[in-house]
């Protein structure tokens, strides 16, 4: 080998690692987070339906609501909310609420926003409507109770009072508290 050809070959693997070294210390370094969190959320629902049981496994009520998102992982939250009991349960109460939040291992689903409780069954002689911001339903109990200021109205006739417990299958509501109103025939 001529010593041309040697100092040809020097300088080129010189080159070759001057490149190597070059194109390494040009690259993005390595990110340590992936570029979403990988953990996991739980789910949502558009246009939500959940069905509950009675302890004979028939349908007691069902829960819709416009969009529900499991935010922990034992808790739903729901928005624009509607709670009807089966026909068969003969209850004729529905439920409806801006926002709503049910716990697992709790028996009570809590509502919030505007809350009215509407019967319009057959054994009512007039609607009633029962209005609150804030309202704890059992639904398997039909027991409905709040301690914030409620609104009841009967035909031309309304009732506000301080807390609040109803039985809905009874159609009992027993006022807590600060109790007025207006009886008009």
């Amino acid at each position: 080998m001529s010593p041309r050809t040697i100092t040809l070959l020097v300088v080129l693997t010189a080159a070759a690692l001057a490149s190597w070294y070059l194109a390494r210390s040009n690259r993005p370094a390595e990110v340590d987070e992936a570029p979403y969190d990988t953990t996991h959320r739980g789910y949502y629902l558009k246009s939500a339906r959940i069905l509950g049981t009675g302890e004979d496994g028939s349908l007691l009520y069902e829960i819709e609501a416009a969009y529900a998102e499991q935010v922990a992982k034992n808790r739903i939250e729901f928005t624009d909310v509607r709670i009807r009991y089966s026909p068969g349960s003969a209850i004729p109460w529905t439920v409806n609420a801006d926002e709503a939040t049910l716990q697992e291992g709790a028996p009570t689903i809590a509502l919030r926003g505007f809350v009215k409780i509407l019967n319009s069954g057959a054994t009512s002689a007039e609607d009633i409507e029962i209005r609150t911001q804030y309202l704890e339903l059992d639904p398997e109990n039909f027991i409905a109770e709040t301690e914030e200021r409620v609104q009841i109205r009967f035909g031309t006739r309304s009732v506000t009072a301080t807390g609040m417990l109803a039985s809905l299958n009874d159609d009992r509501i027993e006022l807590k508290s600060n109790v007025r109103g207006k009886i008009v025939p």
